[in-house]
């Protein structure tokens, strides 16, 4: 396995999101994914396949860790389009410049999802709309699952981070994909708070298609450095 230079989230490493949705087509249906370490970019990686899932390895250290995913049911709060393009019209990025080239929220990368969440009025979630570009599109003209999960992922440090940025690191991501995410279409990308356990930060994400259906929903899990 190998991720490439363009999915990068801080400058050097691949971006959580997009590592955890190549890593979790290991295994059949929903996944969960562990992310142990930085994940490097554009270094051939090793894969550990057993009966509980895979593990992903950068010569003897262990990057990850997936497993087949569980229930994941959420209720997931209303976001318009509207709402969504008025959210992210005030989208002030991390402050981190580690992540300013992040592939999916990256405001100095033109090539970037776009992917720009910021608080929906005084609403303890966050929005933004998301058009995947055609580069995204697997052989079905689909957004690929692991783009998804890259979307998925950056706004729930957004959703976790309310009160203003401080650096902390998906962990774990797990993804529940129902239907196919349209290339060239506007979408909404929210997520929500789910909780604060010392530095640990519960979160949980979701895709919706222009009417509001539910396309593809997440919980995440960042953690804080000591």
């Amino acid at each position: 396995m190998l991720i490439p230079q363009r999915c990068n989230g801080a400058l050097r490493s691949g971006q959580g999101g997009y590592c955890a949705g190549v890593f979790a087509q290991l295994v059949d249906g929903p996944a969960a994914v562990n992310l142990r370490r930085l994940v490097p970019l554009d270094t051939p990686l090793d894969v550990e396949r057993s009966d509980e899932g895979a593990r992903i390895l950068d010569g003897e250290t262990v990057l990850a860790e997936v497993v087949a995913g569980g229930e994941l049911e959420l209720d997931v709060p209303p976001v318009s389009p509207a709402e969504a393009r008025e959210a992210a019209a005030g989208y002030v990025g991390t402050g981190l410049g580690e992540f300013a080239r992040c592939y999916v929220c990256g405001p100095e990368r033109e090539d970037a999802f776009g992917v720009f969440p910021a608080r929906v009025g005084d609403r303890d979630v966050v929005a933004s709309p998301w058009l995947p570009a055609a580069w995204t599109a697997g052989d079905d003209g689909r957004t690929r699952p692991e783009h998804v999960w890259a979307a998925l992922d950056c706004p729930t440090y957004y959703a976790s981070y309310l009160d203003g940025p401080k650096l902390s690191f998906l962990v774990r991501l797990q993804v529940r994909i129902d239907a196919p995410v349209a290339v060239g279409e506007e979408h909404v990308v929210l997520a929500w708070p789910l909780g604060v356990d010392g530095r640990k930060r519960h979160a949980a994400a979701a895709v919706l298609d222009g009417d509001g259906a539910v396309l593809a929903l997440a919980r995440g899990l960042l953690v804080e450095p000591r």
